[in-house]
């Protein structure tokens, strides 16, 4: 089930995370986040608290039971609209080699979406969005595989 929230920010999820993700009892949970918290949608944020969100998200389910999927923070473009200004390529390449780093670290699955979705200029692929920063129906035909995968192969794990 898809608890997330447009535009919500890592505190935020934090907040909502024994309701909304520990109490439902899920097998695997499947994070996706930063990217908001990158474009300051909840006022300033340093990479180092999203990764202390990150991680205690990810902890509180490891210690409930629950098997972890971290996915990357996916890239954005200008083409359509500007968006690096806001989430600089930069700053979501630095989040996505923490969350790579984490993952290896503590035994957790890296969902690499970033990669992916990736043009050959370093930016998003203009076919995968509306709007330079959200998917469109392309862009979930090609993150949606790699989720299924990335369930598959956590549950699959003993």
């Amino acid at each position: 089930m898809n608890r997330g929230i447009s535009g919500q920010t890592t505190p935020q999820m934090l907040i909502r995370f024994r309701p909304d993700v520990i109490a439902l009892h899920p097998s695997v949970v499947v994070i996706l986040a930063g990217t908001n918290d990158i474009a300051l949608n909840t006022g300033p944020e340093t990479l180092s608290e999203i990764e202390g969100n990150l991680q205690s998200m990810a902890e509180l389910a490891q210690t409930s039971g629950i098997r972890v999927v971290l996915a990357s923070v996916t890239p954005v473009c200008d083409y359509i609209h500007l968006q690096t200004n806001r989430r600089p390529p930069a700053q979501i390449i630095a989040l996505n080699q923490w969350i790579k780093t984490f993952c290896a670290k503590h035994s957790f699955h890296y969902l690499d979406y970033y990669s992916a979705m990736l043009d050959e200029h370093g930016a998003l692929k203009p076919t995968l969005t509306y709007d330079g920063l959200h998917p469109n129906d392309a862009g979930y035909e090609v993150m949606g595989p790699l989720a299924q995968a990335a369930i598959t192969e956590v549950l699959a794990q003993k």
